[in-house]
């Protein structure tokens, strides 16, 4: 007989195939999440085509499982009829709810399909209040937070807004905040934001005084802990793997039921699961805001060896057999001169007659309704058992046992069969915002950002040129009144990972209108709705990763005066994107490969306390297993790791058409440096240092898409 969970949480499991399907929800998993052919962020997992897509709502939906449907990658402007065609499908199941990341999917669907529950996948980057609020205005029923949340900050987020909330409590920890990294990209053309990862990080990547491995961590896990994300205001429990085994999913699944149940989970279990997959143990270090050395680990050769073959036998027996968990109620009506019939009816309402052949008079035993009832609660083999059973039985008569068996099995696949079948979703496949629409002004605009304080301090004349420029938003009240008496027209940088600063973030803003500031640069939907609040201009940043005409007018509604489009686009997919928001990109600058909560840097004894900026000696660098330097940098409280070398177009700039502005992003150039990139732009020279074209001119590997 089913348990329920004590406080109703959501156990939602990762299904990358069929068999890893059928693991979870035989395991107890409550809801699935999974892929289609394309569109999803793990592309390498097996994935369901349409037809087998059908199949699985099916089977879940018979067992009582619901289905989300990961549509979670950044989609480029001809994606966007492919992927509303196939949740268009998807609504006809129907699958319970789509996962999203992309913006102009989001603006889409909320008018194709008013009524598809949509949750903002952990890489749309929600970590804040503000930002949790902002997706329900937007018609978002639930987040999926960023896996860098500490307890006390989810509590915050849940307390803030009436938004659904799901975390991760078991699975892998990517380094960078989710649809913050463009590491695989850049390098080689393989983007995590459209689930096509390469995974450089879990190369040697070695921080002084670290392990040689200073971008991977370990694995988290919670699920000892459920109860604790439940009173933080957790919702789902999520469980990540699309990419692992069955057995996996089975092992994770069965200890988040016990453990939601309050119940202990037994030796034998936890030692399994954490001998599927491990990397040098696990941590709770995000949760318990417990950051620094103790969470990093690698895949070691212990790690594999202790998925041995009986481990696996004997997580295969968690799923081997259907698990009963559908409560039904029989009634049996045995009369004279009649048929025989079952009525079989669920708790939700579901309801299947069945008949039989006309009773015999009994010529020894007559049947009786104990011997019914315990034939008919033979319903091994289904997912379903009997929780209560009526009879009305006339006396003197008999049946053979085989009719009994006949009418159980009969009944209950009925059952079952009207149990797979829900009223289709409603969609409208309307017009999509077209492309090569938008027309920039001429001539085109620049615009320079400075990372630190010291640079803004030191802004060159030469910078005269910018028609703003962008500064951190710690930078001292003083440093500022300096930059504004001397003309220049500034726009205060908000950081993209506040986590737990919001409200920092809000006072910052406050002082800075009060010296006549009113303009910002928002790079995550969180700062965005914080920057809307107080009435500021808004400058959309390159991580809100924009890629489509679509993405681009739900940010015009929204209030944004402009937005830098995504670093994952061709000059001529950016020259493509259609709308009146005026947009520009980065022409200059090391790309920030990472945004990390956990700096890489701190994979060291003294952490970060050598750190220049937190007043040590030096500037953390990341070396790779070829001796290539990686530049570290602290924004707010975050780190982002640059790339090794420069982006510049300054030999190019004649071929960016259609854009209405340039950023150059300065980071760790020195006033020399700076003043020289000017005056190669100002030339149409290339840079005499090495330098890279980004994706510019290579672009992405391309989903294929079937018609």
């Amino acid at each position: 007989m089913e348990r329920h969970n004590q406080h109703n949480l959501e156990i939602l499991a990762p299904a990358g195939s069929q068999e890893a399907l059928e693991a979870a929800v035989r395991s107890g998993a409550t809801a699935v999440y999974l892929g289609g052919s394309a569109f999803s962020a793990r592309a390498s997992a097996h994935n369901f085509d349409n037809p087998a897509l059908k199949t699985a709502v099916e089977y879940c939906h018979a067992r009582g499982v619901t289905v989300h449907l990961a549509v979670n990658t950044i989609l480029m402007q001809e994606e966007l009829e492919p992927a509303l065609r196939f949740i268009q499908y998807a609504c006809s199941l129907p699958v319970d709810a789509v996962i999203i990341q992309d913006l102009g999917l989001l603006f889409l669907l909320r008018l194709c399909a008013p009524d598809l529950p949509l949750h903002a996948s952990t890489q749309m980057s929600i970590h804040s209040p503000a930002g949790a609020k902002l997706m329900a205005q937007a018609g978002i029923e639930r987040v999926v937070l960023s896996r860098e949340l500490s307890l006390p900050e989810i509590q915050e987020i849940a307390a803030a807004t009436p938004v659904q909330l799901e975390h991760f409590v078991h699975g892998a920890l990517c380094m960078s905040v989710s649809g913050q990294c463009y590491f695989s990209s850049m390098l080689g053309s393989r983007s995590g934001n459209r689930g096509s990862c390469a995974q450089p990080c879990r190369l040697p990547f070695a921080s002084q005084g670290g392990t040689g491995y200073d971008l991977s961590l370990k694995d988290l896990t919670m699920i000892h802990r459920i109860e604790e994300l439940s009173q933080a205001g957790v919702t789902s429990c999520k469980i990540e793997g699309r990419m692992k085994r069955p057995e996996y999913v089975a092992a994770a699944s069965t200890a988040c039921r016990i453990a939601a149940a309050g119940e202990e989970i037994p030796a034998e279990l936890s030692h399994n699961l954490n001998a599927v997959f491990s990397r040098s143990g696990f941590t709770t270090g995000y949760p318990d805001g417990a950051l620094g050395r103790d969470m990093f680990g690698t895949r070691r050769k212990e790690d594999v060896t202790g998925a041995t073959n009986e481990v696996f036998s004997k997580l295969k027996g968690l799923y081997k057999d259907e698990r009963q968990s559908i409560p039904v109620h029989m009634h049996l009506e045995i009369l004279e001169h009649q048929p025989i019939c079952l009525t079989v009816c669920d708790e939700e309402d579901h309801t299947a007659s069945v008949e039989g052949p006309i009773p015999e008079a009994a010529r020894n035993r007559a049947i009786d309704e104990e011997r019914c009832r315990d034939q008919l609660q033979k319903t091994g083999g289904t997912p379903c058992f009997v929780s209560s059973f009526s009879s009305h039985i006339a006396p003197g008569l008999s049946i053979p046992i085989s009719a009994l068996n006949q009418l159980r099995r009969q009944a209950l696949d009925d059952l079952l069969h009207q149990r797979e079948h829900r009223p289709r979703i409603p969609f409208v496949l309307g017009e999509i915002p077209a492309a090569n629409t938008h027309k920039a002004k001429q001539p085109m605009a620049l615009r320079a950002r400075f990372a630190k304080v010291e640079q803004a301090g030191n802004i060159p004349q030469e910078a005269n040129c910018c028609e703003l420029l962008y500064v951190p938003l710690h930078t001292k009240p003083k440093v500022l009144g300096t930059l504004l008496d001397r003309g220049f027209p500034l726009a205060l940088e908000m950081p993209r990972g506040m986590f737990g600063r919001e409200q920092s973030v809000r006072h910052q803003l406050e002082t800075a209108v009060k010296l006549g500031i009113s303009q910002v640069w928002a790079g995550n939907l969180g700062s965005v709705a914080v920057a809307k609040e107080l009435g500021l201009i808004i400058h959309g940043g390159f991580s809100l990763n924009v890629t489509n005409t679509a993405a681009a007018q739900w940010l015009d509604e929204l209030g944004v005066t402009d937005t830098e489009l995504s670093l994952e686009l061709t000059l001529a997919q950016c020259k493509a994107i259609g709308g009146g928001l005026p947009r520009g990109i980065i022409c200059y600058g090391r790309l920030p490969l990472m945004l990390c909560r956990n700096c890489p840097a701190a994979n060291a004894p003294g952490g970060c306390r050598d750190c220049a900026a937190r007043g040590g000696s030096r500037e953390p660098l990341l070396t790779d297993r070829k001796g290539v330097d990686f530049p570290i940098q602290c924004v707010g409280s975050c780190s982002e790791v640059l790339n090794s070398v420069p982006l510049s177009l300054s030999d190019r700039m004649g071929e960016v058409t259609n854009l209405d502005f340039g950023v150059f992003r300065f980071t760790v150039e020195n006033p020399v440096e700076t003043v020289e990139i000017f005056q190669r732009f100002h030339a149409g020279e290339k840079l005499t240092k090495p330098y890279t074209r980004g994706l510019f001119y290579r672009g992405l590997e391309s989903w294929k898409v079937e018609n």
